[in-house]
């Protein structure tokens, strides 16, 4: 279904409706009440609307393929490795070298796929074709039988670069992402909109909450830059407008009720940079007042032992605030997996800990139990740390 037959839909719909509505009299002296031309079960949104063109559409949903369950519930995690931004267009030679090291369960935190909607066909051809491409990649399928998966998305496994809520397709888009990544039925994330998601595992004292934001389904426009490509300023500004919003209420509403639950380390995934500043790219600083909310949510449910995990930037780099929370908040940022723009990034980092590293990587969280501590690594092509931070976990309120 393209956008010009969509069109073609409403602007039909409104033809009939004015075609139907009844003149008024001209010797009219009461006031005539206009009949209403919107049905108490007209659909809302545009996902509402297309709704009955998903249940009527013919398609092969791509699936990827099987792999080893998640850990259980009292299963202690001591590795966690992540990444983000990955084609399947080409080779993804790093996804051996993490198949070949040993974690607990690997973390796709954002553009899993480029599958922008450029034609703005409904059917998302796009999206379903590189979901396909992935799912027959050997690197893709190495992985995949190694380790346990989780997943998130960023605006490219979405459906379009940049957007947010009104993106028109995203419940489709919803389907796929949640079929390809093998969602069960009674799944929570089947029943609502969004893919936001949440998992703990292990027993008290070394437990571990994963928190899977969804950074699009929900999230209002963003204020365009008044000097597109000046240093801090390339794409987006941050603005003080009141009605934008990241999370949307219900998803809002969710991570304080997960903030609630008792762990011992949380990990906050965000597709796209909590703490980093400097920049003018998509990030939670474009919204400020949504990102003090964040922060102000964590520090009164007390919820301790938090630390960011993002993607998203052709980039990596740790990150580390000491003036938002009870204690010290560090992020973590892997990007790409194989989708590298340059050798160096030397944009400005006032958060940042070190320099970025720019060349392909992937991110692990490595947890000991026994020594209180949290190493939070970029590793390259070859598995080598690039980048590093030591954590005590007892500074972080984690033990």
């Amino acid at each position: 279904m393209s956008s010009s037959w969509i069109k073609l839909m409403l602007g039909v719909g409104l033809f009939a409706l004015t075609a139907c509505s009844e003149p008024v009299p001209a010797d009219a002296t009461e006031p005539v009440m206009a009949p209403s031309l919107v049905s108490a079960d007209a659909p809302r949104t545009p996902v509402e609307a297309l709704a009955p063109y998903y249940a009527q559409l013919d398609y092969v949903a791509p699936v990827a393929p099987e792999g080893p369950a998640l850990p259980g519930a009292d299963a202690v995690l001591t590795s966690i490795a992540f990444g983000s931004c990955n084609t399947a267009q080409r080779e993804i030679p790093i996804l051996a070298t993490i198949a070949g090291e040993s974690h607990d369960l690997f973390m796709y935190v954002g553009d899993n796929v480029y599958g922008d909607a450029r034609s703005y066909n409904a059917d998302l051809p796009e999206l379903r074709e590189n979901y396909a491409a992935l799912a027959a990649r050997p690197e893709f399928r190495l992985l995949r039988s190694a380790l346990p998966m989780l997943a998130t998305w960023d605006d490219h496994d979405y459906g379009m670069n940049d957007l947010g809520r009104d993106f028109p397709f995203k419940g489709f888009a919803e389907q796929l992402f949640l079929d390809f990544w093998r969602a069960e039925a009674d799944d929570p994330r089947r029943q609502r909109e969004g893919i936001y998601d949440a998992r703990v595992f292990g027993p008290e004292g070394q437990r571990v909450q994963i928190i899977l934001l969804d950074t699009r389904y929900f999230r209002s426009d963003l204020t365009p830059t008044d000097e597109r490509g000046a240093v801090g300023r390339e794409r987006y500004i941050p603005s003080a407008n009141p009605d934008q919003d990241m999370l949307g209420a219900a998803q809002w509403a969710w991570l304080a009720d997960q903030l609630a639950e008792p762990a011992d380390l949380r990990l906050i995934v965000s597709s796209i940079q909590v703490l980093a500043d400097g920049h003018g790219w998509e990030a939670w600083r474009t919204m400020p007042l949504e990102r003090d909310r964040l922060f102000r949510l964590i520090n009164e449910s007390g919820a301790e032992g938090v630390v960011f995990v993002s993607g998203d930037r052709h980039s990596a780099g740790l990150y580390r605030r000491d003036d938002v929370a009870s204690y010290p908040l560090y992020e973590i940022t892997s990007s790409a997996l194989n989708m590298s723009f340059a050798d160096e990034n030397n944009e400005p980092g006032p958060n940042r800990l070190g320099a970025m590293y720019a060349p392909e990587n992937y991110g692990v969280i490595a947890i000991d139990w026994d020594q209180g501590r949290l190493s939070l690594q970029i590793r390259d092509m070859e598995g080598a740390p690039v980048r590093q931070e030591s954590v005590s976990l007892s500074a972080i309120g984690a033990r």
